[in-house]
């Protein structure tokens, strides 16, 4: 049965794709941006048997989400969720399907090895902000177990230091309930084996999206302490 799920799933998945790029040709045929990206990440999501529920008022414009990081399906969620680009490891890139799915909403993808090229990362998240996308960050550097936080790295959120007018940071806390120990991504599992588990899987699960008020990243100084604030509130939820 779980080959079954498998075939079924890829080809919902192939044929939203198709339908998704029609809709998303026609926007850019008249000029216009296009809103289909995060949607069909959204619909991917519920595809591979994601039920998001929304806790909280995420913002649209002039914001940093910083969120914990369970697995790839939280991409598809925030996006669905907020129309979110993101910043995730240069690990998801690689992963079929995965990483192909994170290129259509502007991911950008860091490696935790390669410390000289932060400041130009740095820069793709101002320049995002700049254009009014929403961005998120995952400062956990990898995927946990979805149960603690693990150490946050701050690096990256010099990109609000000093912040860009008006952009605010809003911690998020996603959580797959009963889910969780199955679907973390976690260890030295390979992405491919990772999604083949979960498009295999039975039925579905509801991943609660938790949205703290967000706060003016200016007032707290330094990366470091907006890293703490941060966290505070992810802890809170």
């Amino acid at each position: 049965m779980g080959r079954i799920r498998l075939g079924a799933r890829l080809a919902a998945l192939l044929l939203a794709l198709i339908l998704a790029l029609a809709v998303h040709g026609t926007w850019r045929l008249f000029g216009r941006k296009s809103p289909w990206p995060p949607r069909f990440l959204g619909l991917v999501a519920r595809i591979v048997g994601a039920r998001a529920h929304v806790a909280g008022t995420p913002l649209r414009h002039d914001v940093v989400f910083v969120s914990n990081h369970l697995s790839w399906i939280d991409i598809l969620l925030l996006s669905g969720a907020t129309g979110t680009a993101f910043v995730a490891k240069s690990e998801l890139r690689s992963a079929p399907l995965v990483g192909w799915l994170c290129t259509l909403n502007h991911t950008i993808f860091v490696s935790r090895a390669d410390r000289m090229a932060v400041t130009a990362q740095i820069a793709q998240i101002r320049d995002a902000l700049a254009a009014d996308w929403p961005v998120t960050l995952f400062p956990e550097g990898t995927t946990g177990d979805g149960t603690t936080l693990l150490p946050f790295k701050a690096a990256l959120l010099a990109a609000l230091d000093p912040p860009p007018p008006s952009v605010h940071v809003q911690p998020v806390r996603i959580d797959y309930g009963a889910a969780t120990d199955e679907l973390a991504w976690v260890g030295e599992e390979p992405g491919q084996h990772h999604a083949a588990r979960v498009l295999k899987r039975r039925g579905t699960f509801v991943a609660t999206l938790n949205f703290a008020e967000p706060f003016d990243p200016a007032e707290y100084g330094d990366r470091k302490a907006i890293a703490a604030e941060a966290r505070r509130r992810m802890e809170a939820l």
